[in-house]
């Protein structure tokens, strides 16, 4: 499938899979998208705290990056695990201007720490972060109990609905501890319905720009 780097409208850019019309951040802010979906609905609820945390779907590395920096401002200790089936390339790595964007030149290494380390293999990226990237695929997650947040950042239902059925929810309502969150960009009915039915609670949020809402899971 063609692929080809975009900018968006912060500035930021993101990856564009032309044939579906589909990119791995919202073409109106790919920055702005990540600090509202992930870090303001997400990770501001867990300040000064130890948290376990899964990506689903890590692709750029944008959400980790900015968790990374963020966590720096909440005083938290994050182990974050990042699932991806398809990695993106070394050089599509190398044309992310998000190190620029979020004037963080000063933590350049840090992301690019966490495109080079290995797969499966955890690595020490400062003393309260800690990164563990898993390829594989989303229904392969067996994991339960373990988490405090999911970033469920997964490719649209338009063009992936199976990535976002009842089975799959199932896995995150699983893999989450007790009052765990699950924050995404997503928010069509049939979405609600599959996240109700295996337990969750769903709160209905403003969205980033360009989008008017948003969904925020509670597992209680």
């Amino acid at each position: 499938m063609k692929r080809e780097i975009i900018q968006t409208l912060d500035g930021s850019t993101t990856i564009q899979l032309t044939e579906w019309d589909e990119c791995y951040h919202s073409k109106h802010g790919a920055i702005q998208e990540a600090q509202h979906v992930f870090i303001k609905n997400g990770l501001s609820l867990f300040p000064n705290k130890e948290i376990a945390l899964m990506e689903i779907g890590f692709g750029t590395g944008l959400n980790a990056f900015i968790t990374f920096l963020e966590s720096k401002k909440n005083n938290q200790t994050v182990d974050y695990v990042g699932i991806e089936a398809y990695p993106i390339s070394a050089n599509e790595v190398l044309n992310m201007n998000y190190v620029a964007e979020l004037e963080a030149v000063d933590q350049s290494t840090i992301f690019d720490k966490m495109h080079e380390s290995n797969w499966e293999e955890k690595i020490i990226l400062d003393n309260k972060f800690s990164l563990t990237k898993r390829k594989m695929f989303f229904e392969a997650i067996e994991d339960e109990n373990k988490y405090d947040l999911i970033y469920f950042d997964a490719f649209g239902y338009r063009v992936q609905p199976e990535l976002w059925s009842t089975e799959i929810f199932r896995k995150m309502y699983k893999a989450l501890k007790e009052n765990g969150v699950l924050v995404t960009y997503a928010a069509r009915g049939v979405v609600k319905r599959s996240m109700i039915e295996v337990g969750f609670t769903v709160e209905k949020l403003a969205g980033p720009p360009g989008k008017r809402e948003m969904f925020r899971a509670r597992k209680l």
